[in-house]
């Protein structure tokens, strides 16, 4: 269950209005959203299924936010490129990770074996993108990145033992460096959320599985070497942070208990404590959002499979204060 906030940052949330902005595949899945030149994009993954080997990366671009139109496909013979991020870089570029899983023979009969690999693209416009830099280790899934402070930071999971998580940072955003080697271990920690207040302060929201599947909530002051985690006491999936104008902090996750839905959340980084505050036309196989803020309004990009099949939805979301 959602630990209960009595003094949650936002009071209240409904949703204005859903469109459905990405079908064209088979699975529609795996999220993220950026404003960018005066227009959103919205990338995400299309495949035949949800762990098929085909997954290639779709973005849509739109200059109202309901209207959608094709702005680039990005995919790589052999390989399944998952759960695509943006990174607004400070030279006013636009930045592209996304993992890319390769799979080989694993011998003797034992099936195959897959390899993660982060990779990132660079585009001016959302539409030209070149081709794709390996960055990271191997192994090493960065999940989530931002700028701060001249710097991009990330982390990234392990996709083998022993599963932890690592905060790197970089100088270029290609050059990830490890600032701590073991950022969490312990209940299969992987994906997360990341954002830096004004005052230097970063958050993360970070997903567990396995044994110990309740999520954490780590803070740390630069230069980020020692952070301090809460356990929210809540499953979550697909993670994503936003930090508002006003210093409020939203997060959009996939919550199961009650049923698997989207939701959007208000974060209380003092408290420790994660509120749902309105559930997303949403079931099944679902969640992965991702979050913008603009003149007012949360628009959140998602997937969901409640209806016909797993396709991508745009929200309209207004945040009421407490």
């Amino acid at each position: 269950m959602t630990p209960p906030s009595t003094a949650s940052p936002v009071a209240a949330a409904r949703v204005a209005a859903v469109h459905r902005i990405g079908d064209a595949a088979g699975h529609s899945a795996f999220t993220d959203l950026v404003r960018h030149r005066d227009r959103w994009l919205c990338a995400f993954r299309e495949g035949a299924g949800h762990l098929s080997a085909d997954g290639a990366i779709r973005v849509l671009a739109s200059d109202d936010g309901r209207r959608w139109s094709p702005a680039a496909r990005l995919e790589r013979q052999a390989t399944d490129l998952r759960d695509p991020r943006f990174v607004a870089r400070p030279d006013g570029r636009l930045q592209l990770l996304a993992a890319a899983v390769t799979q080989s023979p694993a011998g003797r009969g034992a099936g195959t074996t897959r390899s993660f690999r982060t990779v990132t693209w660079l585009s001016t416009d959302g539409e030209r993108w070149g081709e794709p830099a390996p960055i990271g280790e191997p192994d090493m899934w960065v999940w989530q990145a931002g700028w701060h402070g001249g710097a991009m930071y990330g982390v990234g999971y392990a996709t083998r033992e022993p599963r932890l998580v690592r905060l790197y940072r970089s100088g270029d955003g290609f050059d990830l460096q490890p600032v701590v080697e073991t950022l969490y271990l312990g209940g299969y920690p992987n994906e997360s959320g990341l954002v830096f207040a004004p005052d230097g302060t970063a958050v993360c929201l970070l997903r567990r599985d396995r044994e110990a599947a309740t999520a954490q909530l780590g803070r740390s002051r630069p230069p980020y070497r020692h952070w301090a985690w809460t356990d929210l006491g809540v499953q979550v999936g697909g993670p994503a942070l936003l930090a508002l104008p006003d210093g409020r902090l939203v997060a959009g996750v996939r919550l199961l208990d009650g049923g698997p839905r989207a939701s959007i959340c208000a974060v209380d980084p003092e408290r420790g404590a994660l509120t749902e505050l309105v559930a997303l036309p949403s079931g099944g196989d679902c969640g992965y959002p991702g979050l913008d803020w603009h003149d007012g309004v949360l628009r959140v990009s998602y997937y969901s499979s409640h209806e016909e099949r797993t396709c991508v939805y745009l929200a309209e979301v207004t945040l009421d204060r407490p």
